[in-house]
């Protein structure tokens, strides 16, 4: 699942080619018999310069995506600049009660 969702962000913003979900940053769950995924992508190696450049606002920011009724994945938001106080509750892509289940997004460090 985090191979397609990666593949995803890839596909929306294609200068990202060299990421994958950051550890313990990776959310999933269903609503409604939909599928909800969100992440913070990290840089891997052989990253380029624009990539690091690029990286550097948005892998703060969580990423969330929608299962669609093929199966495949899409980009649905991003979180603003700055993140709301509520996480992804402040996400209306995002179903409340999931949103309530990831406990806001929120990751102790």
């Amino acid at each position: 699942m985090k191979d397609a969702v990666t593949t995803a962000y890839e596909r929306r913003f294609p200068h990202f080619r060299h990421i994958r979900p950051a550890s313990h940053q990776f959310f999933y769950g269903q609503c409604d018999g939909v599928g909800y995924a969100a992440t913070r992508f990290q840089l891997t190696p052989g990253a380029t310069y624009e990539e690091r450049v690029g990286m550097q606002d948005e892998g703060s920011a969580t990423k969330y995506f929608r299962a669609t009724s093929t199966g495949h994945w899409v980009y649905i938001a991003s979180d603003g600049f700055p993140s709301g106080p509520h996480g992804c509750a402040d996400v209306p892509q995002i179903p409340s009660a999931l949103a309530a289940a990831w406990g806001d997004c929120s990751v102790a460090g």
